[in-house]
């Protein structure tokens, strides 16, 4: 194939080159410093800052290939993934840009010559189209004279002007259409509308090219301000650009999923769907074809958000990706693939990008961990879910309802996992639609609850502030000041909330606690600080009155600031070591760990990356040396103020999340560690004096914790152990080696008698008094069941090993009366049955019954009870769950 994806990718890049645009790389699908946006969905979203002359640009002509993902917000497509062949979550965006440089004419200019002389297409089919006020790009047209006028189409707002979101750069643009002949129309109906451009759904007359000319700046009233200067912004979907140019070369009309990129992906689909002995292929069947190309367009995003250090979760970016890889886990149901399987199916994506993104490369193993762990986590409630929806469905079809109640989809979201669009997209085929209104009270109480819990656990901040209230903090090298009180408030519980002009206090961020401490006003009354946060711009004092009146705590009131300094040089010495530990961190690990979060408290450091697989404990000792072997170094800790891209351009490591600003603070460390950080640190890396490590978790799939003590605190775990260790040499009437010789020699012989015991309780129970077993047919399977008598859980496998060896293909369910108080189940299944029989489903049915809960794995589950006497009773009901007369 002579255009490939890749090659699209490179002669767009190439082209622009030649007419000296300087070629940057992809920026994050992670806006950095930009809170209005989860994602990258435009190409234009990097360079927002430059359009509205916030920062000025390096180059004033640029050109890129930009990662996009549209999932939420106002540009959101992901209703329309898989249900027809052009609409994606993740896509690429080729983009040339003019940040105040050339204009409408040589833009226009410039893409038609791209489309007509690089990729040949033929003039013939192309369209143009302009905003219906744009007189200048219209004449623009009509001056290369390369299309007639009744190929150049005026639109309105909704066509041809582009704005990024509700506020921010906007302007009219220009497209680009080509026409791919009758035989590409699909059919559909358009709203009674014939083929044609800009009509919805129409997949005969398609976009090629988006000429975006910002000249204006949307506020949040809607207003539009001319921009300082005039800029060109344009984007070419790289996908749909080889979908036209494969389908030339092929003689067929191909979509995007027809393309090279994806026939690797649904190869890989294929291949996990054939693993399983399951004969499923792309063009056998509609309903399997949506959920092919569904899977193939999620197992992108969801690989490109996995590199970038997102990870499945339960609020913004993570949440977005758990919806992701949930809604291509249900797809895979659809194709018979019940177990866990994108991790395969990363294999295609990597194929098909990894040489454009070596990063797919570089995390391909944490991608595939954190992939299967969600899977395997949502395989658990999946299919119950997607009973209840069956059985709601059902239901509905009887009584000739539309409407699936709000409490049924709140329960699949808050019980099953199951994201409301998830539930939606299921039923969307049968015309069911969701009772918002239900849903959102549900959820409106549920997130009022959370925020309730928050608000008592946090003591966030109640203090209303207008404009004008910010605060200046100086308490990077002070511990003291004096100020006045911008605003104050008093709760009804006497908590009391200050702001001042002002302050030394450290307000909670970057992982940082906030500062306690005392406030005195001139008049003697007496605040103690018991937290500081930042709200609206200002710096909050939380406190209570310790003397005096809380009227003299008055706006305009002279006060005086004084932080409690041992706990702040604690904090200090616990931040400035997390800098030390992400140096060594990625210096051991690899590069590719990055933080992920981090408390740094006055007694203690937590700090979290994005790393795969738990960290080997010689990694772990090396890790501790190379902090205090840093620490000993005594190296300067430096602060500079610059701005954000020269910080960049020092190597400083900036996080993903953060909001910085034009300016920045960056924190240096000798030659190892430089990073942006507005916190408090020491003034060189030996005030830390050690580095104590005290753990390593996991505490998401993907990301590892470490927690760990500093200076005094270490000192203080150290001896405590020192002491822990003399107390057991005294039990053990040893010292040293020889107390864990000692230890060693007692863990052994307790190992022995166990194994002995337990050989005992095998051979009891093999003659347990009980009921004989019962041999019979259910459900066109083999159920054994038996009761038996003083057997514990732990015997009871035994035997149940015992009789499913015996008896080969079967389902074993034994009960046993443990006490006169205490029932005891266990059921069985042999391998051959464990796909369609699951022993957890079973156990919970009948573990109720003898008052009881339980669960398990398809081949194995157990439940305790409290009532003996059923016994018998629970054991009848397997036969009639299997389907018994």
């Amino acid at each position: 194939m002579e255009w490939t994806t890749d090659r699209v990718r490179s002669s767009f890049l190439e082209f622009f080159r030649e007419r000296a645009h300087q070629i940057v790389p992809s920026a994050s699908l992670v806006p950095r410093g930009d809170p209005t946006l989860l994602f990258t969905n435009a190409g234009m979203v990097p360079f927002k800052d430059y359009f509205l002359g916030v920062r000025t640009p390096e180059f004033r002509r640029v050109a890129d290939c930009q990662k996009c993902l549209r999932i939420s917000g106002k540009h959101n497509d992901l209703e329309a993934v898989g249900r027809d062949t052009y609409h994606h979550t993740f896509f690429e965006m080729l983009g040339n840009w003019s940040f105040g440089d050339y204009y409408k004419t040589e833009a226009i200019a410039w893409h038609w010559e791209l489309i007509t002389r690089v990729w040949r297409m033929d003039p013939a089919r192309l369209y143009a189209t302009v905003y219906k006020d744009d007189q200048e790009a219209e004449d623009a047209w009509l001056a290369m004279n390369v299309l007639p006028r009744e190929r150049i189409m005026r639109f309105g707002e909704k066509d041809n002007f582009w704005e990024m979101g509700e506020t921010g750069p906007c302007g009219p643009c220009s497209e680009i259409h080509i026409d791919r002949g009758p035989q590409a129309c699909d059919g559909a109906p358009h709203r009674g509308s014939p083929c044609g451009v800009n009509v919805a759904g129409c997949s005969r007359f398609i976009e090629l090219g988006n000429l975006v000319f910002i000249q204006y700046n949307r506020d949040v009233a809607g207003q539009l301000t001319p921009l300082p200067l005039k800029h060109v912004d344009t984007g070419t979907g790289l996908e749909r650009v080889a979908a036209v140019l494969q389908s030339f070369e092929t003689g067929r009309v191909l979509g995007n999923y027809d393309i090279d990129v994806f026939q690797k992906i649904i190869g890989e689909i294929e291949k996990a769907a054939a693993r399983l002995g399951i004969a499923a292929r792309l063009g056998q069947a509609s309903e399997t074809d949506i959920s092919f190309r569904a899977i193939a367009d999620h197992a992108r995003a969801m690989c490109f958000l996995i590199a970038e250090g997102v990870y499945p979760g339960n609020t913004d970016r993570e949440y977005v990706l758990r919806r992701i890889i949930r809604r291509a886990a249900r797809h895979g149901r659809y194709l018979g693939i019940r177990s866990p399987f994108l991790a395969q199916v990363q294999h295609g994506v990597i194929a098909a990008m990894g040489s454009a993104y070596p990063e797919l490369k570089e995390q391909a193993r944490q991608t595939a961990e954190v992939l299967t762990a969600e899977e395997e986590r949502f395989g658990e409630t999946l299919d119950r879910g997607l009973e209840l929806i069956e059985s709601e469905r059902r239901r509905l079809r009887e009584a000739g309802g539309k409407t699936l109640p709000g409490e049924v989809a709140f329960k699949l979201y808050d019980t099953y996992g199951f994201p409301l669009d998830l539930t939606q997209d299921v039923l969307r085929d049968d015309g069911i639609e969701v009772d918002m209104a239900g849903f959102e009270r549900l959820m409106s109480q549920q997130r009022e609850r959370a925020r309730g819990a928050r608000r008592e656990e946090s003591g966030a901040p109640e203090l209303k502030l207008g404009g004008g209230a910010g605060s200046r903090f100086v308490g990077y090298e002070r511990f003291h000041g004096e100020s006045e009180i911008l605003a104050s408030h008093v709760g009804a519980d006497g908590r009391v909330e200050v702001v001042a002009a002002e302050t030394p206090f450290y307000p909670e961020g970057g992982g940082q606690v906030g500062d306690r401490g005392t406030i005195r006003t001139e008049t003697g009354a007496l605040l103690e600080i018991i937290d500081t946060r930042k709200a609206d711009g200002a710096i909050v004092h939380i406190g209570r009155l310790l003397q005096g009146e809380s009227g003299e705590l008055t706006k305009g009131a002279r006060i005086a600031l004084e932080v409690d300094r041992p706990r702040r040089e604690a904090a200090m010495l616990n931040h400035s070591a997390t800098h030390i530990l992400h140096y060594a961190l990625r210096d051991i690990l690899g590069e590719q760990v990055h933080q992920a979060g981090s408390l740094v408290a006055p007694d203690r450091l937590r700090f979290d990356f994005a790393h795969s697989g738990a960290i080997a404990q010689g990694d772990l000792q090396e890790i501790e040396q190379e902090v205090n072997a840093r620490i000993r170094e005594n190296a300067p800790v430096v602060y500079e103020d610059m701005a954000y891209a020269d910080a960049l351009k020092t190597g400083a490591l900036a996080f993903f999340g953060e909001k910085y600003g034009d300016r920045v603070r960056v924190v240096r460390m000798g030659d190892f560690s430089v990073e942006l950080c507005g916190g408090t640190h020491v003034s060189r890396t030996g005030d830390i004096g050690i580095f104590k490590l005290e753990a390593e978790t996991g505490v998401a799939a993907g990301v590892r914790r470490i927690e760990a003590l500093t200076g005094e605190g270490a000192l203080e775990a150290i001896r405590r152990r020192e002491e822990l260790l003399r107390e057991i040499g005294d039990h053990l009437r040893a010292r040293d080696g020889a107390a864990l010789e000692r230890l060693q020699r007692l863990l052994a012989r307790e190992k022995e008698l166990e194994k002995k015991l337990r050989a005992l309780e095998h051979k009891l129970a093999a003659g347990a008094s009980g009921d004989a077993e019962s041999v019979r047919e259910a459900g066109g399977v083999k159920l054994i069941t038996r009761i038996l008598e003083g057997v514990e859980p732990g015997a009871m496998r035994a035997i149940a090993d015992q009789l499913r060896s015996r008896h080969g293909s079967a389902v074993v369910v034994l009960g046993s009366v443990v006490a006169q108080d205490k029932a005891a189940l266990l059921v069985a299944v042999t391998p051959d049955l464990a796909s369609k029989i699951k022993a957890g489903d079973v156990i919970r049915q009948i573990a109720p019954i003898v008052g009881g809960s339980g669960g398990g794995r398809p081949d194995f589950a157990q439940a305790g009870g409290r009532d003996p006497s059923r016994l018998r009773e629970a054991l009848d009901k397997v036969a009639a769950l299997l389907g018994a007369g």
